[in-house]
């Protein structure tokens, strides 16, 4: 299946099955704004508790904060957001469609790189166990010409970039023939900066109102913050604190689903240092924060670290960590030594220290900062587009059948459980209603009666249920029901009253963290 046509899958899934909605649909929408439906919004608490427990729980020296969306707007002007916050866009005369120009020449950059996976993987199945891959990548003519073309390219982007040159990244999207998504033309304008922050006002009176931001991140009401934890929890450096809250951006270019949006939300950990100790901390939370998200057991090969190849204005080290998606590898999470930018900025700003006094040294300073920083919106994508499968069954009789069943980790799965009566009589709907009543303090359950039992369990596999439990005639006669496991459709015949045993120990978050620590 086409990769472009596996993600059309994914979206009308979600929207099919309740994970996701757009926006104010009976008004034909709002563009790049989603509504998580009955089964998303738990799938998304289900991230935040498995991110935000491994950060306070697995880590002594990390606390965590809520702070406000709305904050003074001197907040962005020592952040740097009011003067820098800003992507370099440009339009096409033609669709009148307006673009991120780095992104247009990222895209062309993943065009010669996928052509040279494409030489690869088409070597690699010509030669099979024999094949040499460093050696064809080294010797390959067409291989090396798109190697070439993608470095000469990668140069000279990086260059525009950290010279903020906007004359020459619109001169390389002519050069590299880069055309209009709509139109296919190439009649582009200029490419200019455009800032991302939502701005509104806050006062009783319009004459009285002041202009306040929707905050485009939730790092800064950290940094505000941190002299108060500091002294409040006693806590001594090195120590973070963690953070779950929305973020608002204006987002111009925002496509692939839930991907880019204009409203998201952000898990973020500020992880204050003493100076000089900054980059082997980054190497230490690169190193964690990749075993999170493999501990999820979606495959190693499909994460990587991408270096940034231009700096923030507050960093001296980046690194994304990056999911292969059906459209390609993209940054899920991003993690910066931010130096003391931040909090030396707000101190000079506000004119209160938020300096450090360190017993063990005796020495006052202002922590370097390390961030790590994840969307739970691409975190939520990234779960769905691992976990969806389309399976062809193969029956008793030889013919066919097919599912579509989402293989979320029991851990994260919205509904852990479904119960099922075989019929709507007999006494079985009392007995199904009475393992619920208790089983739901601990699980998020599911009954369902109608329809046929093979049609139950379709539904729930679309749902990403781990676990279905059959309740029969034999159950009345000697308290045993039917277990059915979603990845395997195997089945067990057990004693009701283990299944919160059984239940338990797969949806328990000890496993995942085990796996972290380990």
């Amino acid at each position: 299946m086409a990769q472009e046509d596996l993600f059309k899958k994914l979206v009308a899934h979600c929207k099919e099955y309740g994970y996701v909605f757009p926006s104010s649909e009976i008004y034909d929408g709002l563009a790049a704004v989603y509504d998580y439906g009955q089964y998303g919004v738990e799938l998304k608490n289900n991230i935040k508790k498995y991110w935000w427990d491994s950060m306070v729980l697995l880590h002594e020296n990390v606390v965590g904060l809520d702070s406000a969306i709305f904050m003074h707007p001197t907040v962005w002007k020592a952040s740097g957001h009011v003067d820098a916050f800003s992507d370099p866009l440009i339009d096409n005369k033609d669709s009148k469609k307006r673009y991120r120009a780095d992104v247009l020449i990222e895209d062309q950059m993943a065009k010669y790189e996928a052509k040279i996976n494409k030489e690869v993987d088409k070597a690699r199945k010509r030669f099979g166990e024999s094949f040499d891959e460093s050696q064809f990548r080294s010797t390959n003519p067409r291989v090396l010409a798109n190697k070439e073309k993608l470095d000469t390219l990668h140069g000279r982007f990086v260059e525009a970039l950290n010279d903020s040159n906007l004359e020459e990244l619109k001169q390389i999207i002519i050069d590299e023939e880069i055309v209009c998504p709509i139109s296919g033309s190439r009649n582009w304008t200029n490419v200019r900066h455009f800032n991302l922050m939502f701005s509104t006002e806050i006062g009783s009176t319009s004459e009285s109102a002041s202009k306040v931001y929707l905050r485009p991140e939730t790092a800064q009401g950290i940094f505000v913050n941190y002299l108060n934890v500091q002294k409040s929890g006693r806590m001594k450096i090195p120590f973070g604190i963690a953070q779950i809250g929305k973020a608002f951006r204006n987002e111009i270019v925002a496509r692939q689903f839930i991907f880019r949006m204009r409203e998201f939300e952000q898990m973020e950990l500020q992880f204050f240092v003493p100076p000089g100790t900054e980059l082997e901390w980054f190497k230490t939370w690169k190193e964690i924060r990749m075993k999170w998200h493999r501990a999820l057991g979606f495959g190693d090969e499909k994460y990587r670290f991408h270096d940034h190849d231009k700096l923030a204005h507050y960093a001296n080290a980046a690194t994304d960590i990056e999911y292969e998606f059906p459209f390609g590898f993209k940054e899920v999470e991003g993690i910066h030594s931010r130096t003391d930018f931040d909090l030396a900025s707000h101190q000079e700003y506000s004119g209160k220290k938020l300096q450090y006094f360190d017993p063990e040294t005796n020495k006052t300073y202002v922590p370097f900062v390390v961030e790590t920083s994840i969307g739970v919106d691409r975190m939520f994508l990234q779960v769905i587009s691992a976990t969806y499968t389309e399976e062809t069954l193969t029956k008793e009789d030889g013919s066919t059948d097919s599912r579509v069943v989402l293989k979320l980790p029991a851990v994260l799965a919205p509904v852990k459980l479904a119960v099922f009566p075989l019929t709507k009589k007999d006494g079985l709907p009392e007995k199904a209603r009475k393992i619920i009543d208790q089983l739901k303090f601990d699980f998020n359950c599911q009954y369902e009666e109608k329809d046929s039992i093979g049609k139950r369990y379709r539904r729930q596999d679309a749902i990403g249920t781990p676990f279905c439990i059959t309740v029969d005639h034999q159950s009345l006669e000697d308290d045993t029901v039917t277990i059915r496991y979603r990845d395997t459709m195997e089945q067990d015949r057990v004693q009701w009253s283990k299944l919160h045993g059984i239940i338990q120990e797969k949806v328990s978050m000890r496993n995942l963290f085990e796996n972290i620590t380990a």
